[in-house]
């Protein structure tokens, strides 16, 4: 597993991935028993969905969908942004060992540190999400009582399991994984664009993720990077 430590801003790093996510359950695969596999298995079912709808080119023949596909649409898409940054997370959960790929004039101590700092960071964060989001779970259970799906507990449940597997990946990625670095210069490069405006940096961007082969690491830099 590659991580790439993104200069973001002058003095400022983001940690990026691109692993693709556990396969779906295969059809007339055994449903799974208890309530916690079954909610997890749902979540994943729903993680693959929104990936197919950020994944999917519109179709220009297409007929006008329903106003119910147009919502659901919206709603994976929503979905597929809101866990871009969990998703290096919720790999970590699985890996004994990674490569952290970081600028070249970053030291192997100096990126050890930062990368540390991130995961920390992300434990705390993620902690304190998932108490307010399990109270604002725990709230939502009234609306059991009017008709129709209780869509804000479903949305409550969505992030306090994002929330979890998030501290489990964060904890894993400290204790339990063992790191090996790798300088990069490409990286380096992006620092010497980050103050520059979106438009003008874009091409060295674009560069730069072509040649360390990341498909949306351009589009993350442009959201995450400060100018």
């Amino acid at each position: 597993m590659d991580v790439f430590l993104v200069p973001v801003a002058p003095e400022r790093y983001e940690l990026y991935c691109e692993e693709p996510d556990a396969p779906e359950p295969a059809a007339g695969e055994t449903p799974p028993t208890g309530v916690m596999r079954r909610v997890h298995q749902r979540f994943q079912q729903t993680i693959a969905a929104a990936e197919r709808e950020r994944r999917r080119v519109p179709d220009p023949c297409e007929a006008t969908p329903s106003l119910f596909v147009r919502v659901k649409r919206r709603l994976l898409r929503w979905v597929a942004e809101s866990i871009a940054e969990q998703r290096l997370l919720w790999q970590l959960r699985r890996r004994t060992d990674a490569t952290l790929v970081h600028p070249d004039d970053l030291t192997d101590a100096q990126a050890d540190r930062l990368l540390r700092r991130s995961l920390q960071r992300d434990w705390e964060r993620h902690r304190f999400w998932m108490i307010v989001d399990l109270l604002g779970g725990i709230a939502s259970l009234f609306l059991i009582l009017l008709p129709g799906p209780n869509i804000i507990g479903y949305y409550f449940l969505f992030r306090i399991v994002g929330h979890f597997l998030s501290l489990r990946g964060a904890r894993h990625g400290l204790r339990k994984v063992a790191w090996t670095r790798l300088p990069s210069d490409a990286l380096t490069t992006l620092r010497g664009v980050v103050s520059e405006p979106a438009e003008s940096r874009e091409p060295v961007v674009r560069d730069v993720a072509a040649a360390l082969r990341l498909e949306h690491l351009a589009s993350f830099f442009q959201r995450a990077a400060v100018p």
